[in-house]
């Protein structure tokens, strides 16, 4: 007889196409994949929290740049400046999304069919369960069947009699959290997703009494949302800077000068509403037309006027200057395009109150105005605004100009106290400081899914700790008619996760079931 051919080995099925994609959707949406994006999503957010954002603040990325001149271009090849919209994280995200929805769907589907569904039979022998444990009653066993059905539904559980036995199970709320807390997590994906794109932030310098109108061409820096224009997205509202107030620390020798309060007095305008008056502070800030305008620093506009040779007024305004030092030492820059007979550009300190230094040079002593002074070099020639490139009103670039007052000229830099009138060198014409009026700069942000970030956050928090703390269980209730007339209740228990209460849970149950019959044993 010949013998068998030996076993080639196993062999395995071809998976195909379609296995293939099946056994990758299946990986794919498996809560273990899916807390593995989370988790790199988190990580792959840390270079938006290292490096400035061309979305927020694109003068960083020009300063990033200019700093590091080696490492930037490979980091903005890695679109490490634009961390929230590049391919690598907008893939993770997105796969993200898929993945959760994946785990939501079929969960979902299983969750309402367990919830319809019947308590499954009792076990054929509860002594292998956990908390096993027996009592004995006088008590006839549908009696004793109808006392453990009533005492079970008042403790929460879904009751079902087969036979000589009760079944019970609850805790179906802990995968109902679950489930809340995954579907929460994709609302606050989908909400900064594409809520995100109605989002826009913007700032806005205001001089005392002057006003700013919520369009894109009154703000001095203006970062949209993708799906922001100027017919959409922007409230129509006014506010008026009328009166800025700050209250610096006297007593405290050893603080004094420091800011203790800062106030903004503003009127708002907005269409088809009574003008109204409002103040905003730091951390305190002003909800009008759902955008929240915050106060982000301030300091003094030097109002300046000049006259050409014959008198007449050329050019007049309160330019705001910057504060250098929390004594509000500040620097700015004039310029005059038109009106001399030359352009003139001013680069100037302004001191709230004036003191000289050992070593002859001017600082500020305090940071209220008590004893104002606003110094300046002069310069004359092109200013570069005939050109039609853009130029900060923040800066003067020297390079190409003559120096006709302060470094590099024959005439000292100017000094003008508060009502001082000076005649510019060269008869240009004459500069007088008439007002010192304060400035305030302020953050403007509106966004839309604030409320729902919040709500989903606080389904998120309620999910997790319902899905914590809400055990799942099942519980068993059988009696037995015993020779003696008395009957054998048994009592046994088994947990759907983790219960490290299960067997006091089960033992509870035996001890206030039995305590409605007098016990034999």
């Amino acid at each position: 007889m010949d013998s068998p051919a030996p076993d080639p080995g196993i062999a395995q099925p071809r998976l195909g196409v379609i296995g293939y994609l099946r056994f990758f959707w299946r990986q794919l949406t498996s809560m273990r994949t899916a807390l593995f994006l989370l988790l790199l999503l988190a990580f792959a957010a840390i270079p938006g929290s290292l490096v400035p954002q061309r979305s927020a603040d694109p003068n960083g990325v020009i300063a990033y740049q200019a700093a590091y001149p080696d490492l930037f271009p490979v980091l903005d090849a890695l679109q490490v400046f634009d961390t929230y919209s590049s391919v690598w994280f907008s893939s993770i995200y997105l796969l993200l999304f898929v993945s959760l929805i994946g785990c939501i769907i079929p969960r979902t589907k299983f969750h309402l069919n367990a919830l319809r569904a019947r308590p499954p039979k009792t076990p054929a022998r509860l002594e292998r369960l956990a908390g096993f444990t027996t009592r004995t009653t006088d008590a006839t066993p549908e009696a004793a069947l109808a006392s453990a059905r009533a005492l079970l539904r008042k403790s929460g559980y879904r009751v079902e009699q087969y036979g000589s036995s009760v079944s019970a199970e609850r805790g179906y709320l802990r995968e109902t959290g679950n489930l809340v807390f995954h579907t929460a997590l994709v609302g606050i994906l989908v909400a900064a997703g594409i809520g995100g794109g109605f989002v826009y932030t913007g700032q806005r310098v205001i001089v005392e009494g002057q006003k700013f109108v919520n369009v894109r061409a009154d703000y001095d820096a203006f970062n949209p949302g993708r799906f922001v224009t100027s017919a959409v997205g922007l409230q129509p509202y006014r506010i008026s800077l009328d009166r800025f107030e700050s209250v610096y620390e006297l007593e405290n020798q050893d603080a004094v000068g420091q800011a203790t309060d800062y106030t903004a007095y503003i009127s708002t305008t907005v269409p088809g509403q009574k003008d109204a008056t409002a103040t905003i502070k730091v951390n305190e800030p002003l909800r009008i037309q759902d955008t929240d305008v915050y106060l982000l620093g301030n300091g003094y506009a030097p109002t300046v006027v000049v006259r050409d040779p014959e008198g007449k007024v050329v050019w007049t305004d309160s330019t705001p200057f910057l504060p250098q030092d929390a004594k509000l030492t500040s620097s700015g820059v004039i310029k005059i395009p038109d009106g001399l007979a030359e352009q003139v550009g001013m680069i100037g300190f302004f001191y709230p109150t004036a003191a000289k230094l050992d070593t002859g040079a001017f600082t500020s002593g305090f940071p209220g105005l008590l004893n104002p002074m606003l110094s300046l070099r002069v310069y004359t020639g092109d200013l570069g605004l005939d050109d039609g490139v853009g130029r900060s009103v923040y800066q003067l670039n020297p390079t190409g100009l003559t120096p006709i007052a302060g470094d590099g000229a024959d005439v000292p830099a100017i000094q003008l106290g508060l009502g001082d009138k000076v005649d510019l060198p060269g008869g240009l014409g004459s500069i007088e400081l008439t007002e010192v009026k304060r400035f305030a700069s302020f953050d403007i942000h509106h966004d839309p899914t604030q409320i729902w970030v919040l709500v989903f956050a606080l389904l998120i928090l309620g999910g997790l700790l319902t899905g914590l703390f809400i055990p799942r269980r099942r519980v068993w209730v059988k009696a037995k008619q015993q020779a003696d007339g008395t009957t054998l209740l048994e009592y046994a228990g088994l947990a759907r996760g983790e219960d490290p209460r299960l067997d006091e849970a089960v033992a509870d149950l035996a001890t206030a079931h039995a305590a409605n019959f007098p016990n034999k044993v």
